[in-house]
Parts: structure tokens; sequence; C-alpha cells
């Protein structure tokens, strides 16, 4: 097996890391640009002036582009959202988005009669003729993203794929997103997400063309793929469908990052960059996954992202005079020019972590003169909140083992109360060393009638369905394992008929050879 290139894009810097099996033989920090691609390519430039480029297997890539355009509202295109349930309805999809989204979809919004009930059932016949009528309504919008939801749709998809053919056939110069591809059970929640999906499909190509001609414009011929939320990696076919599936690679990377380094697949990881630290929990090498609704950029969705709480701690951090307050306000990318230790006047977490005796960054000498009741002060303050923040993480009340990444990392080793912290080496691009540790995985999540089945064998299904979803993510079908599998009794609903099965299964991606 050849070299693999990793790069994470950051808010601040984009890291990239070139990794020869486990071994980080050639990594960098460039700036993150405004067009983001400019800081990949310069990235790119750096590390491969340490290589052969004709060794390269793959790039993999974690990118910021698709959740700074939900953030800020941007680069979003008009989507029609199509609801296959009973009409009328009276929640509307967009009941409590943000304002600056409520455009996204406007007043397109549809309700079909058809749709199933929790135990796979028709609700109703799909109303197909209605289907058709919208249809007309959409084109004559000139709409063409379509957000199809189906309730119960990730118990019985079949209203769902039906009425997604009929739309297609009708629009067939308009893109449909079903929700059962997108989200879990929770209809508002999955509808959300499959909105937010196809208003990023145009963003999506337009990004995807630019990575594609960044990294070939270096000389790479080795296939692109990119990072997901959960760990795992998609092609750039599949990433155009379904870009929302990348919009929290970023903490993840740095954890699937932080287990290779540290060799430890279970424990608290705190990832600590230039403006905020993201704290989750790992298992089996991969980032523990949300189990409830989340709130993206102010949508609640309920699709596959980390369990991660961030906190306002960075590098950047501004400390008060006195120590006693510790952000929220950051200097962020001005640190090299703000912070005490680069020549600027602003007390920074980097600067009392540097007084405290922290590995040295910058010049050590400038903050000698700080005040050891303002270093100490602050530091108590910081070790509250990442205490804190650790005992949410963890999943048992004894100790775990807790690795410390990205570029702030050194600065913990000035704060007490994280005993047998681990910092492990390369720990400042333990992001880009995530995204390229390549595996595809596939998920099921879903609600199964226990009609003639065992719970052990809706279980069993429920794996083998995983690990279909992982071989056609890319998977090597001979190499496949189950990471995480559990079913629970839905015990409210009449008869205790039902069982909720979460499974997920990965395994290391096939497609690493030139040309594929």
């Amino acid at each position: 097996m050849g070299l693999r290139i990793g790069i994470d894009v950051g808010g601040t810097n984009t890291d990239a890391a070139v990794l020869d099996g486990d071994t980080v033989v050639a990594a960098t920090k460039a700036t993150t640009t405004e067009d983001v691609t400019t800081g990949i390519l310069n990235a790119l430039i750096e590390v491969l002036s340490a290589i052969d480029v004709a060794q390269v297997d793959a790039v993999f890539i974690g990118t910021t582009h698709f959740i700074n355009a939900i953030a800020q509202g941007k680069d979003l295109a008009t989507v029609a959202a199509v609801r296959i349930a009973t009409p009328p309805q009276s929640l509307l999809p967009t009941i409590d988005w943000p304002d600056r989204l409520l455009p996204v979809i406007g007043d397109n919004f549809h309700v079909v009669r058809g749709g199933s009930q929790f135990d796979g059932r028709l609700l109703n016949e799909l109303d197909e003729k209605g289907l058709r009528e919208v249809a007309g309504k959409i084109r004559a919008a000139g709409i063409r993203h379509v957000a199809l939801s189906s309730v119960f749709s990730s118990v019985n998809a079949d209203p769902e794929i039906r009425a997604a053919e009929i739309l297609e056939e009708e629009l067939p110069e308009s893109t449909i997103t079903r929700s059962a591809l997108v989200g879990r059970v929770g209809l508002l929640e999955r509808e959300n997400a499959t909105i937010l999906n196809a208003a990023l499909r145009d963003l999506a190509d337009r990004v995807i063309s630019g990575l594609e001609r960044v990294v070939g414009g270096v000389g790479i011929t080795a296939p692109i793929l990119l990072s997901q939320n959960d760990g795992t990696v998609m092609t750039l076919e599949r990433a155009r469908l379904f870009p929302i599936f990348t919009i929290a690679s970023g903490p993840t990377n740095s954890m699937r990052g932080a287990a290779l380094l540290a060799g430890i697949t279970d424990g608290v990881v705190i990832d600590v960059g230039g403006t905020t630290s993201d704290i989750g929990m790992l298992r089996h090498g991969f980032p523990r996954e949300s189990t409830i609704a989340m709130s993206l950029a102010g949508v609640r969705s309920n699709f596959r992202i980390p369990d991660v709480l961030s906190l306002a701690l960075g590098g950047g951090t501004i400390i008060s005079d006195d120590g006693a307050t510790v952000g929220p306000q950051s200097v962020g990318y001005r640190i090299g020019t703000e912070a005490l230790v680069f020549g600027g006047g602003t007390t920074t977490f980097t600067d009392i972590g540097v007084a405290a005796g922290a590995d040295p960054i910058g010049d050590p000498h400038l903050v000698t003169g700080l005040d050891p009741d303002t270093v100490r002060r602050g530091l108590d303050v910081v070790r509250e909140m990442l205490v804190r923040a650790v005992e949410k993480a963890k999943l048992t009340s004894g100790d775990v083992p807790i690795i410390a990444v990205g570029g702030g990392a050194p600065l913990l080793k000035a704060i007490g109360g994280l005993e047998g912290m681990i910092i492990p080496e390369n720990a400042g691009v333990a992001n880009a060393v995530g995204a390229s540790y390549a595996e595809a995985g596939g998920e099921v999540d879903s609600v199964y009638s226990l009609e003639g089945k065992t719970r052990a064998q809706v279980l069993e299904e429920a794996k083998e369905l995983a690990v279909a979803r992982a071989v056609e993510a890319g998977a090597d079908a001979e190499h496949v394992r189950i990471i995480e599998a559990e079913e629970v009794p839905l015990t409210h609903l009449p008869g205790g008929t039902a069982v909720h099965a979460r499974v997920k299964a990965v395994g290391p991606f096939i497609a690493l050879k030139k040309g594929n």
C-alpha cells in the first residue's frame, strides 16, 4: 500500500499529513484562505515536497465549506419540500428555523397523502395524481432541488421511493433528496436535514469540482475521498449527493487521528484549536454519535453526527486582567499578532499557558511579567471548564484515558487535574491524520416490528443490512466489522411489538488504487 494524504480545513489553519501505514512521514499547517481551496493547495505543495507524488494512493479531505454555508445562510439553493403524510399538516418543516435560513424553502412546501405507520403498514395510499400536480407547481416555480420526506420512511421507505420515481419522471432536470437516505426516526428532524442537504447540492458540485482541480493540478492522479461526520469516508460521487454528511467532519477527524496517534481506541479526546476546544468520547476508535436530535446552526436535525461538546476555549481565547474570566471572546486567527508571546497586547490562553511552563510558543520572555495570580486564576478557570466537560463526555464514572490533540494541546501541560493525559507525537495535525485513516461505513437506525420475529432475529437482520451498506459505500467485504449494535424495546407502543435497532458496520476502503 502506498502513501495517503489527509487534509483537514479548519477555521484558522488547513492541516495536511502524509501517512505511510500508521507512520506520519510529512505534515504541515497552512493558513486557511477565504476560498478554502487556496489554503488546501498551499498545504499540498508543502507536504508533496517531501514525498514522491507517484506513491500517493489517495487523498482524504475534510472541509468546512458546507457547515460555513449553513451557518452563514449563504450559497444555499432554493428547495421545494414535499411531505408524504396526511394533509393538512400543522407543523411546518421550518417552524423553528433561524431567520437567515427561512428563504431556503420560503412558501415551497407541499403535503401529499401517503406514508407509513410506525410498524411499516401503510398510513394512506400514495396520492400519485396529487403528487404529479405538486410537481407541476415546482416546475412552474423554477425550483431545481426537491427534499422529499415521508412519514416513517425510516421504517418503510416504499412510499418515499415511489414518490421519488414520480417526481423524477415529472422533473427530470431536478435533484430529488430522499429523507430515508439522510436522517433517522423523527419526521421533522429528518426532514430538516433533507432540506439542508438539497440546498447544498449546487455548492457541492462547485466545491468538489474545485477540489478535483486543485489535487489534479499538483500531479496527483489518485482518488479523492471526503471525510464524513461519523469517522468514515465517501467518494466524490456520493458527496455530490449527500454533502450534509461532511459538515461535522472536523471534530471527527481529530478524534480518529487521536486514536491512531495514541494507539487508544476508547477514551476522551480534547481537541484544542485556536478558538474552541471540542471534547468527545471514543468508542472502538470512532467518536460516539449523538442519539438525539442536535442543533445544526440553529436547525434541529437527526442524521449521523458526533456527540461533541464545544467550549469557547482555544489558544486565542482572551483572559481578563485578573484572570477570573476566560473567554468567550478570542483573537482567533489574529493570535500571531495580538497574543503577548507574539509581541501583541492581549492576554490569551496561550500566554498564561506558556507563562506557567507549557511548551514554548512564540517568545516566552514576553510573558515573564504576567502577574502570577492572574496566571493561576486563569488556569484554575480553564481546569474547571475542562474537568467538567470530560466528566460529561465519559460513559462511566471511572478513570478513562484522556488524549489531547490540536495546535493548543501543549498548553494543557500547564494544567493539573487531568491525570494521565496523553499528548501524542504529531498531536497538532491529528485532524489531518484522522482524515487519512480511511474506512467506509454503513448504518441502520430503524424501528422493526416483532410480528413473527424475535429480537435476536431483528438485530441480526439489522447487522446484515449495515454490512451490506458498508460494502456499498466501498468497504472491503472480507474485513467489514460491526462496531456498534443495540436494540431497544419500544414498550410504549401497543403490545410492545416493536424494537428500535441501531447498528454500525465499518471496513477498510478498497478503492485506493490509482485510476479508480
